[in-house]
């Protein structure tokens, strides 16, 4: 623009006089393309959802006939986004082809009135193919704009959506030591442990209020509650994938609160009700509990959870299971997630109903195994089963997120109705 005004200022003010007006439109584009642009990418979330948890729930979909549902969903979710992408091509065209016409009347403003100068003597015919030619050079980086600002706005609403996961707080490592805390004993402690997931109202009760619990070193504490009563939600604050909301945990008197995480979760091992295994070989799933693992201890603790069906698989520790292990059983998976939580042979166990999916020859052969590992480590398992309670020193009845009484088996059976009742399964 500079080389135009300089070859004539007047032909010049004509081809910049669209510059307000395309500054508008682009500001305008902008706005609604990046509204249009978000929304895509959220529809193509949407979208790869549903495939997802399709294919990785293709047995619940073939076993309910539920595969037209599943179709219909799909279709639903193809069609919103096809309108979506039609909408932002529509945006794109639109300023497209105004950016592509305003600067070339304003061309053809300035040849018509670059020839009528030089038809007045007042500009020479060179002068004007020069200032022709100069301004023809802008045509391609003018009418690159709409396609670099669709560009641009993609980008800035997919980092808006990158941003929105990699901002969330990080879990804390590690908690100020509280001055003034009294340690408490050996073992595992509870005391007066209180949890409210963050999400709840502020008004609703707490999952859990009161939890005050003393395991000691070496003792296996069950606990027993109907559904709801908050097991599980207990037995997840333990390795800190929730933090408690009041109260504290301690290992051998030392808070976790104030632990590092990686050392909380050397110190306890975890092995949940529904078993996950990854994409990978038998030996890498078991030694995920413990990295520096050799074959003798992975070996050992599938003798543990009777896992030893593994060596009669195709290429033994090291067959793939597939992804979440699904060309295995129910029990199969079941029985590697307990030999992956007791690999390590950690100092804090915490079982989570691990023997539900086994039969009941299984479950006795296993039982016998864990009981001598437990022998040898601090460990609550959450037990829906009389068999399984067997394997604790003393029970812990949970109930609406409360401890109702704590004693051995035979001690909560005749004094303890509810207790009673559980465990006849009346």
């Amino acid at each position: 623009f500079v080389i135009l005004f300089a070859q004539d200022w007047t032909l010049g003010l004509v081809l910049l006089a669209p510059a307000v007006p395309l500054m508008i439109l682009c500001s305008l584009f902008e706005t609604k393309y990046s509204v249009v642009a978000r929304r895509a990418q959220d529809q193509v979330g949407d979208l790869t959802t549903v495939v997802e948890e399709s294919v990785l729930g293709i047995r619940i979909v073939k076993g309910f006939g539920r595969h037209r549902s599943q179709a219909q969903a799909f279709r639903a979710l193809s069609h919103r986004l096809r309108t979506t992408e039609l909408g932002k091509a529509r945006l794109l065209a639109g300023i497209w082809a105004l950016i592509t016409a305003i600067p070339e009347l304003a061309i053809g403003a300035a040849l018509v009135l670059g020839t009528i100068q030089v038809a007045d003597g007042t500009l020479s015919a060179g002068t004007l193919v020069a200032f022709l030619s100069t301004a023809l050079a802008l045509r391609w980086p003018v009418e690159s704009i709409g396609f670099l600002l669709a560009m641009s706005q993609e980008s800035a609403t997919a980092t808006d959506r990158y941003f929105e996961v990699m901002d969330v707080a990080e879990e804390p490592g590690a908690a100020p030591v509280r001055e003034g805390a009294p340690a408490t004993g050996p073992g595992m402690v509870f005391e007066g442990v209180e949890f409210r997931y963050p999400d709840a109202d502020p008004g609703s009760p707490p999952v859990l209020a009161g939890i005050d619990l003393h395991i000691r070193p070496g003792e296996t504490l069950a606990l027993v509650g109907g559904t709801g009563s908050g097991k599980t939600t207990l037995t997840a604050l333990v390795p800190r994938l929730h933090e408690v909301t009041g109260g504290r945990i301690t290992l051998d008197g030392e808070d976790i609160a104030t632990m590092e995480r990686s050392r909380l979760r050397e110190l306890v091992s975890v092995a949940f009700e529904e078993p996950t295994l990854f994409s990978a070989t038998v030996g890498e799933n078991v030694t995920m509990g413990a990295a520096d693992a050799d074959e003798q201890q992975v070996r050992r603790a599938l003798s543990v959870a009777q896992a030893d069906f593994v060596h009669q698989l195709p290429r033994g520790l090291d067959t793939e299971v597939g992804e979440q292990g699904l060309s295995l059983s129910g029990g199969q998976r079941q029985r590697l997630a307990l030999a992956r939580a007791v690999v390590g042979e950690p100092r804090f166990l915490v079982l989570d109903d691990p023997l539900s999916a086994l039969d009941v020859h299984t479950e006795t052969l296993v039982e016998a195994a864990l009981r001598q590992v437990l022998e040898r480590t601090t460990a609550v398992v959450v037990a829906h089963r009389p068999s399984t309670v067997m394997l604790a020193d003393r029970v812990a009845l949970l109930s609406g997120g409360r401890i109702a009484a704590v004693g051995t088996h035979q001690e909560l059976l005749r004094d303890n109705a509810e207790y009673a009742w559980l465990m006849s399964g009346a």
